[in-house]
């Protein structure tokens, strides 16, 4: 007779692990795991290193790259201690509680460069939206746990509520890459739920519809970002010039880079927003094709080993939620370099783990925390 036994978290393993000895040990005994520790450390060690240069080698800014490392880290071991149950049942009350914070910052939120999307507290000032993009595929991940799957049409039409509602106030800010990304972590959630392919066709039909509808509501900024991406010869020296300047330091790089912190085009200040949202073009121009490999089979593994963890997930939930977080840490990756080179429109999307900020820092790492949870808590199950 089959049956279920529940190890302790120290003794979770599964029949594709070797015996845990020495720091593998250690890891597991605190819900950590060591493959995706390692990439991401890498990842934020690269990070340091290019900041550093990207900063006209200030130490002030690597330093406080360091205390937000820090702090992800630590919220990313806390969530790593909770159980994927006890996720699960927090799934709605973080939804309400990021939705609410999304209104109040319509209402009473600062405003900084011409958007209002930061909520001060007084101890502490951060973006809820960041709150929303793994509360919205937690929430989602929570319905669909309980409906059966694929989702059937009301199934569906609850879940395209939850996902609207935070889009729509983040959009409001107006932030409309954030609230893109969001849209994105639903549409991962939904898709590995099994949703039809007739749905995903008319999804795609109904945004290429209201296409002219989005041109003619959004902000002449925004409308001038897509132009320039069409093309940036237009207004070299204008619109087009982040574009323009970021490709001139990709292609300097060649295949090994002109070295550390001798790329011309961040230490001359010729590339604006070095060390937020074009720090990859920086990256490229001072350790080449060779070190742009390297970061990219870093972001390679961390999405492998989400998805990895995402197959052995348990229960439905653990899978979407762990799918969703795997596939749209690809998003933002994709999104920042196609940004950066020219193949999609600047809209604000930082590099993961590298890009200087702190409120995207700590959610990304809270989201690995995540798959740390889902990874380690597993349950042996045996005849």
């Amino acid at each position: 007779m089959n049956q279920t036994v529940t190890r302790a978290p120290d003794q979770a393993i599964a029949s594709d692990d070797a015996p845990s000895i020495g720091l593998q040990q250690w890891l597991a005994q605190w819900h950590l795991d060591g493959i995706l520790l390692m990439l991401l450390v890498g990842i934020m060690a690269l990070g340091l290193f290019v900041l550093y240069s990207a900063n006209g080698e200030s130490m002030g800014a690597v330093h406080s790259q360091l205390k937000r490392i820090g702090l992800g880290l630590l919220i990313m071991w806390l969530i790593a201690q909770t159980s994927p149950e006890t996720l699960r049942a927090a799934a709605p009350w973080l939804f309400a509680a990021g939705t609410v914070m999304l209104v109040l910052v319509l209402v009473v939120g600062d405003a900084s460069k011409g958007a209002q999307r930061w909520l001060d507290l007084g101890v502490v000032r951060f973006q809820p939206s960041e709150i929303m993009k793994l509360a919205t595929p937690m929430a989602l991940a929570a319905w669909l746990h309980f409906q059966p799957l694929p989702p059937r049409f009301r199934t569906l039409a609850v879940a395209t509520l939850l996902i609207a509602v935070p889009v729509g106030l983040v959009a409001a800010q107006p932030d409309l890459g954030t609230a893109l990304l969001i849209a994105v972590a639903g549409a991962f959630a939904l898709y590995f739920a099994g949703l039809q392919w007739r749905y995903i066709i008319g999804a795609v039909a109904a945004a290429a519809a209201a296409a002219p509808l989005l041109w003619m509501n959004m902000h002449a900024y925004q409308q001038q970002r897509v132009l320039t991406f069409l093309n940036p010869a237009r207004d070299p020296g204008g619109a087009g010039y982040h574009i323009t300047q970021s490709k001139v330091a990709i292609g300097s790089g060649g295949l090994f880079g002109k070295g550390w912190l001798n790329g011309t085009q961040a230490q001359l200040d010729f590339l604006p927003e070095a060390a937020t949202d074009f720090v990859f073009a920086v990256y490229s121009e001072e350790l080449g094709l060779m070190g742009v490999g390297l970061l990219l089979l870093l972001y390679l593994g961390v999405v492998m080993r989400g998805l990895q963890i995402a197959v052995q997930g348990q229960d439905s939930f653990q899978r979407l939620l762990a799918g969703s977080i795997a596939m749209t840490f690809f998003v933002y990756v994709f999104v920042n370099i196609g940004m950066v080179v020219g193949l999609l429109p600047v809209v604000g999307v930082p590099l993961p783990l590298v890009s200087y900020g702190g409120t995207s820092m700590v959610s990304l790492l809270a989201g690995m925390g995540m798959l740390m949870s889902i990874r380690t808590h597993r349950r042996l199950l045996s005849s």
